[in-house]
Parts: structure tokens; sequence; C-alpha cells
């Protein structure tokens, strides 16, 4: 099957995006603005934050391999956990898993279908352990117990069962040694220590058949390994302008077949399949609008069965007649996008999820025999019946002609004729992806929906140096943080003011990560485009962002100095000087919100404070909130709910949209109000104070 760790090893290396971009905090004087209409309050329901950001009742459906089981995430007194129920009996639930404090976010079955494996770090520092639950005993095990350590997948086995092998950094931070671990006994043994390699690709097997190392052009060489030995030279390579869109994928059951994602002598990257014994390649798929974004391979044999892209939306085209026969099946019955989340061994039982948009996702157990389709949830069915509204794809155009894929959401009510156009204009609130590697995609959006029933249009673009859309487009964004990456942003937003769809003195800008920088650099570059800003762990000085990096970022520190600029040399420091908005936070006349995790290892938090004590040695009001038990993003739901009612009510006074009140969310949460609380509505009374 496609190996998870290759396909997402370097997109892993980038500014992640983050799911809790968030809104903009108040001050400076208030200014004569544009005519706009907001729905009022009574005509059409508020949405609580609560049904859109706190616990879901259940989420990540999983079908065990061997069918016997179903298992999901649901909360545990207040917390995500993992759960499971037998297959033949769904409410006989029982929690399996006994996490306190942080909600478990990701986990996996293992291929004997005996243990339950997930993982989890401490206050968002993002070293990941890896535990184990046996499903007989219900005993709970760390299985990598080492501190300061992060734990990552490099293959799984048909074949082998129990036993899977993962890297492990705790030799030597920067670069992770492979082990294959014994799920029975828990026992590691050392496979290959790492002397200077980015990553390693195996078989079913379990055996190591590939090295990936950075080169210094910013691509990446690949490297066979044979019987354990690394080949002096390597076989493959790429430099930067393929490193982000070309890497090997896996390999069949039987090892003969390796597959590639590849965009070398083409613009988007393309499905491939390569004859280990020949070297031939041949390409199974591509698109000449966007990457390959997904695949299905037989659960047995390895072989690909159907692949996916996405442009605008998901495509799936199948290669096997019975995943065609399937899929199509499914395409008549679920209205929306789809996909399938697990399957059995055997193949004949699928879990499917299913996002309607305008209503909340729900799950599906499919029996492929029975050709029955039987629901196993619905993720927030506090949303059923909610005025959730329908998001619009978009293509815009760039000053220099790029077509820039994006997505509007609209307020309820706000378009009577459905044509896309509200009939007036509406406060708008451009949402800002992180990254910048990574992408925005169409279906249901919880800050989408959040922030249009508050009032507001919603738009993200997905500007240049976003991926998915072939390496051209990522490449036009190399050296043009605070540049033409921004432009692209500003361009979308005059064409929603020419549109009607807003007006330019009531647009916010809000995002994480990279999406907190556009938000700094926004307000910071172009100080009369915004009326207010909120960054969620947006870096501030792109100097010492890259000083400060996780030490397993470090094999490919020449991708990020290719793609924002080299510290190392007088012209790439006086780059990242001037493109970072620090320097220039003496221009910043309009409100500003920042949320920032005190553990974050990506943005730490000297990023957000950098800047606080720079506005305010400038006499510039901030509201700066700081969590101290979160990272790069709030994982906490409680932490999340905050937030949301700190910046809901400064977009309230900013944009003149609606809020909820803050209420106890503050009390409820660990967050602190470092600046600020006089600038946003609510929030010193929420204080106590």
């Amino acid at each position: 099957m496609l190996n998870p760790y290759a396909q997402s090893f370097l997109a892993s290396c980038a500014l992640a995006a983050i799911s809790t971009a968030l809104p903009a905090a108040a001050h400076a004087q208030p200014r004569e603005t544009s005519p706009t209409m907001t729905i009022p309050a009574e005509a059409v329901p508020m949405i609580p934050r609560e049904h859109l950001f706190g616990n879901p009742e259940k989420a990540g459906g999983q079908i065990s391999p061997d069918g016997q089981w179903l298992s999901w995430r649901a909360p545990k007194n207040g917390v995500l956990n993992v759960w499971i129920a037998p297959a033949s009996d769904p409410s006989a639930a029982k929690a399996m898993t006994s996490a306190a404090d942080r909600p478990i976010s990701q986990y996996f079955w293992a291929p004997d279908s005996r243990s339950l494996l997930y993982i989890q770090d401490k206050g968002g520092d993002e070293n990941f352990l890896l535990y184990g639950v046996d499903i007989a005993t219900g005993a709970e095990r760390t299985l990598t117990d080492f501190e300061n350590t992060r734990v990552q997948l490099i293959g799984t086995s048909e074949t082998i069962r129990d036993k899977i092998l993962v890297g492990l950094n705790n030799r030597d931070a920067r670069l992770h040694d492979a082990y294959l671990l014994d799920l029975k006994s828990g026992e590691l043994t050392l496979v290959q220590q790492n002397d200077g390699f980015a990553g390693f690709l195996a078989d079913d097997n379990l055996n190591l058949r590939m090295a990936l190392r950075p080169n210094a052009a910013g691509g990446m060489d690949f490297f066979t390994i044979t019987d354990g030995v690394i080949a002096a030279a390597p076989t493959d390579s790429t430099a930067l302008e393929d490193s982000l869109t070309t890497q090997p994928a896996g390999f069949t059951t039987d090892g003969e077949t390796m597959y590639w994602i590849d965009s070398r002598g083409r613009d988007t990257a393309a499905l491939i399949a390569q004859n280990v014994a020949t070297g031939v390649k041949t390409v199974i798929a591509e698109n000449d609008r966007a990457d390959i974004g997904g695949a299905m391979t037989d659960p047995k044999t390895g072989e690909i069965e159907a692949y996916s892209f996405t442009y605008l939306k998901t495509e799936w085209t199948a290669i096997d007649p019975d995943i065609q026969s399937s899929l199509e099946w499914l395409g008549t019955r679920l209205e929306g996008e789809f996909g399938v989340s697990s399957r059995t061994e055997d193949d004949s039982k699928w879990i499917v999820w299913n996002d309607p948009v305008t209503a909340p996702s729900q799950t599906f157990i499919y029996d492929r025999k029975a050709q029955s389709l039987a629901s196993f949830y619905v993720g927030r069915p506090e949303l059923e019946g909610a005025p959730l509204q329908p998001m619009q794809t978009l293509e815009l155009t760039s000053r220099d002609g790029l077509t820039l894929p994006s997505y509007l959401t609209l307020p309820a009510g706000s378009d009577a004729d459905a044509d896309g156009i509200p009939e007036a204009a509406v406060p708008m609130v451009l949402l800002v992806h992180g990254g910048p590697w990574a992408r925005d995609s169409y279906g249901y959006n919880s800050y989408h929906q959040w922030l249009a029933n508050r009032g507001y249009a919603v738009l993200s673009v997905n500007f240049r140096g976003s991926t998915g859309f072939g390496k051209g487009f990522i490449s036009a964004g190399d050296l043009e943080w605070g540049r033409k990456m921004h432009d692209d942003l500003i361009d979308a937003v005059n064409w929603a003011v020419e549109q009607g769809i807003t007006a330019d003195d009531r647009v916010a800008i809000m995002g994480g990560s990279y999406g907190g920088y556009a938000t700094l650099a926004g307000l910071a570059f172009t100080p009369d485009e915004f009326a207010c800003g909120v960054d969620i762990v947006g870096p501030s000085n792109l100097e010492t962002l890259l000083a400060t990096i996780p030490p397993y970022w470090e094999p490919v520190i020449a991708q990020f100095h290719e793609r924002m600029g080299n510290p190392d040399t007088p012209e790439g420091l006086a780059m990242l000087k001037e493109r970072s908005p620090l320097y220039s936070a003496g221009n910043i006349t309009k409100p500003l919100l920042i949320g920032q995790g005190a553990n974050d290892p990506r943005v730490n938090q000297a990023e957000s404070d950098q800047i606080v004590s720079a506005m305010k040695d400038k006499g510039i009001p901030v509201t700066y909130v700081l969590y101290p038990d979160e990272g790069h993003g709030f994982a906490k739901p409680a932490n999340n709910v905050a937030f949301n009612a700190v910046a809901e009510n400064f977009l309230a006074t900013c944009l003149g949209g609606r809020s909820e009140p803050i209420g106890d969310t503050i009390a409820n949460s660990t967050a602190e109000i470092v600046e600020g609380a006089e600038f946003v509505k609510g929030l010193k009374d929420a204080m106590g104070g």
C-alpha cells in the first residue's frame, strides 16, 4: 500500500497549516465606514460556538482489519479518547484509552487487529510518543518511552502483522533511526542508524528499500538499500522545483512495483508505477490542473485501484472495475463529497465519510457484498438543522495572470437570488491558510460556517506557494513571502470589493501559522488594506523563525533557505529582515489580536512576544492571548472555544457583525490575557476585572 510516511514527509517539513485559524482584536480610532449589510440576529439562528468547536460526539471512525471491531474517537470525561465496539453490536461500546488532559488526535489499528495504536505529545510540544492498547486485556502501555523524542511511522505490513517499523530521534534530535517494533513484546530492534538521511521507505517485508537525503540544491536524493546496505550514489534525484511534488510512495506487497508521486518532466505531480527489476516507469494518472491527491490500494496486494485529483473539488477515478462499481453505488446515495477512511482486509466492508457541507458530516458502514449502507454516526448531531451555508468555488486571477483557486461562503440571507453575490455588501474576513506549503479545500469548514453565521463573507485563497496545483505554482512563491504571495491576497480582496461582496474598509485578515504571518504582514506592510487582523501562532521575524526550527527539520533546511531566504548570506539576511513584520510594526495602525501556544516548537512564543513588545513600545494597542499548555494551534476544545469567544467579540467591534458573549469561556480555559483586555468587548468583564 502507499506508505503514509512517504506521502506526507516533505509536507510535514513545512510550517503546517492550522485548523484553528481565528479572528482579530480592537484598537485604533473609530472611523467612517461604507454602508454594509449585516444579518440581524433575529433573522438567522445563532450557532453556538460550542456546537462548532467543542468536542464532536464521535470522530475518526475505523473498522479493524479483521472486521470484528468498530472504533472511533469520542469524549471520555470531556477529553477525546479512543472507543471500540463489536461490529456485530455497536451499542456495546467501551473506552480503550485514558487520556485525561489533551485529546487523542490520531490512532490506527495494528495490522493483526490485536491492538490499537495512538500518538500523544505533552502540552503541544509535538514530541509524539507511540502508545498501544491490547484489545483483549485493555492493557495500555507506552511503546516508545523516551524523553524529547518524536516517533515517525516508517512502515506496516500485510504479511508481518505483529510488527511495524518506526523512526525515533532519541539518539540525535535531528535524525530518526529506523527500529523494528514488536507489538506483542514491545521490543525495539535497531534496523538502521541514520547518519544524515531525511527518511526511509520500506517494503511489505519491513525491509528498508530506499533512503532519502536532502541535497544542496534544495531537492532530494534517493538511495536504494539492498540487504541493509545503502548505496553510495543516488539512483534518483530532484532539484528544488520538484522537491515538494516528487517522492516515492510505497511498494506493492510483492515488492515488484514501487509507486511514485512525480512531477519531473511535467508541471503537476503524476502517479507513476516503476518496475523494480527493470526500472521502467509507467504513468498511471496525471492531470494538467492538479497534483495527484490520493489513492486507494488493494488491502492484500497493495496495487492501486483508484486515484484522486483535487483542483477545486476532489474527483476520484477507479482503475479496478469492482471499486468503480462501489464508488458509483455510493455516489448515487450520498450528497456531497465522500471518501473511504477504513477497509477490512477482505475488502468486504468500508467505513465511508460523507460531507454535504450544509449539514453535519456523517460516517457510514458500507457492506459491499450486501450492498447496504448503515449509519455509523453523525459527528456533530447538534448541527442538524443549523443554518449552515454552501461554499462557492472560484477561480480568481492575480495581477500577473496566475489563477488562484479560492472558496467563498456568504452569510445566510445575504444572497436572495443565489447568484453568488450578496444583495448589499457585507463585511468580510480573509481567512489565510497555513503552510504556506499547504492548501485550502472545498467542504465543511467550521471557521467559514462560524464567521458566516456571525454576518461575514469568508474568502479563502490558494495564493502562489500553495500546494496541489503543480510545481510551477509552488515555485512562483519562492522568495515571495510578504511580496507576491501577499499581492495575491490583496488581489482577491480587490476582486471581492469590485464584485460588491464587501466594502474596501470592512475587511479583516486572519489565519494561523503562515496565515498568522500573512495577518501581520497585511497590517504592517499594507496598513490601509484591512480593518483589523488576527494572528494565530504566526512568525513575526523570519530570521529568528529559521534559527529556532525544530531539530528534526534541520535535514531540509536548504529548502527553507531557497524558498524563504538564506540567513547565512548578507543579501538573504537583509531580505528576511525586510519581509519580517517585526521591523515594520510601527506601521500597524489597526486592531490586532494575537494567540500563541507557549510550547510551540515551530513558531516559538518569542515570535509573538517580539511583535507585542514592539507595538507596546510604539504605543500601538494589541491584545495578546497566551496558552501555557498549547503548541502550534489550540488542541483543547475549551481553549479553542475561548479564543473564538475573544475573536468574535473583537470582530463584532471591528466589523459590526454579531457575537455570543464571552461568558465563562476564559475561566474554563487556560488562557492568559497578557495584554490588551480593554480592546475587546466584554473581555475585562469575563476576566472578572
